[in-house]
């Protein structure tokens, strides 16, 4: 049991120390980084409909191209 408490103290004292230490060095502010965050997010979504569009319309576009050709009904 007396190990057990040890490994405890020794989990606790360390989660402690990590926290303070990653809080007294982050480079930005909570707000800061979910606002870049937020932004990070938005923008890859944006990318990502925009590469859907171009697909689509890629797609659309050769899809009628075989229409013309005669290889689709």
């Amino acid at each position: 049991m007396k190990k057990f408490l040890s490994f405890v103290a020794g989990v606790l004292s360390g989660s402690v120390t990590g926290a303070t230490i990653a809080l007294l060095l982050a480079p930005q502010s909570g707000d800061e980084l979910r606002a870049e965050a937020q932004a990070r997010w938005e923008a890859a979504i944006r990318e990502a409909r925009q590469a859907m569009e171009r697909t689509e319309a890629a797609k659309t576009a050769e899809f009628e191209a075989m229409k013309q050709r005669g290889k689709l009904s």
